[in-house]
């Protein structure tokens, strides 16, 4: 008897699900857990952490987040806007901007601004200290990012809807505001909520700028623990609440996009 195609598709999509339990199960059965619990899993070094590691270090991690997020928006439309302009020198100085900072680690923009700011102007400073200095980092670097995001939303959109609010009497100004922006944001929404995860592992990077007890953010905060602890639970620890807000926002990336495909 000859099976049919989606018969031997469904075998086969089977066998892969035996195969790959058996390999997990093998995997777990050959694992020393005591040993694992011991190294990775105490939980009289966890509840050490607590309640700073929520009150201090996840606190900060999500206002560094939201801080670069607003300003590399801000900034991103601008450089979209920019980059679809008539004028030569906008497009110019937009493309050179994109192109240069997503080709910097972010990293090294984050100690240009922490450090390399103050050195040029010793008498001017970026306002709000630590938090001021990250937003700027992080948010000159996803604004790049950003940026064609925003751009590929705007091309999106029918070229015919802006031309009927131009024949409806709208300026240009008026028709990009009210008509285009309100649809590319609707497209971007989802990459967009991707850049806050990105956004939100890269506050691991804030060590650079020489953080306080006050300023600390997870990561810097895990490894503070992890040396006076000598033990790597703090790791964990740190990883399971970078999860409570990447998780989140991943299924509402999930979501969004769903819904979109439905709009469509």
């Amino acid at each position: 008897m000859v099976m049919s195609r989606r018969r031997r598709q469904r075998i086969a999509r089977v066998a892969g699900y035996v195969v790959l339990a058996l390999v997990i199960l093998a995997a777990v059965s050959a694992a020393d857990w005591g040993r694992l619990s011991e190294a990775f899993f105490r939980l009289d070094v966890a509840r050490s952490m607590f309640p700073q590691a929520i009150t201090v270090a996840l606190r900060n991690t999500i206002v560094y987040t939201l801080l670069a997020f607003v300003f590399g928006l801000t900034l991103g439309l601008v450089l979209a806007l920019m980059r679809l302009s008539s004028i030569l020198p906008y497009r110019w100085l937009a493309t050179a901007y994109i192109e240069l900072f997503r080709g910097l680690p972010a990293l090294l923009v984050l100690f240009m601004v922490g450090y390399g700011v103050p050195l040029a102007f010793p008498d001017r400073e970026i306002p709000g200290g630590v938090y001021g200095s990250v937003t700027v980092g992080l948010g000159l670097t996803a604004a790049a990012y950003m940026a064609e995001t925003i751009r590929a939303g705007i091309q999106a959109v029918p070229k015919g809807q802006l031309e009927a609010a131009r024949t409806l009497g709208m300026s240009h100004t008026r028709a990009m505001v009210s008509i285009v922006l309100p649809q590319a944001f609707r497209i971007v929404i989802p990459p967009l909520t991707n850049e806050i995860i990105l956004l939100t592992k890269d506050t691991s990077l804030v060590y650079v700028l020489g953080v306080t007890s006050t300023t600390i953010e997870l990561t810097k905060f895990a490894g503070d623990s992890l040396n006076t602890r000598v033990n790597p639970t703090p790791l964990v620890v740190a990883g399971l609440l970078y999860l409570v807000i990447t998780l989140p926002l991943s299924q509402l990336v999930r979501g969004l996009e769903r819904r979109a495909r439905r709009e469509r």
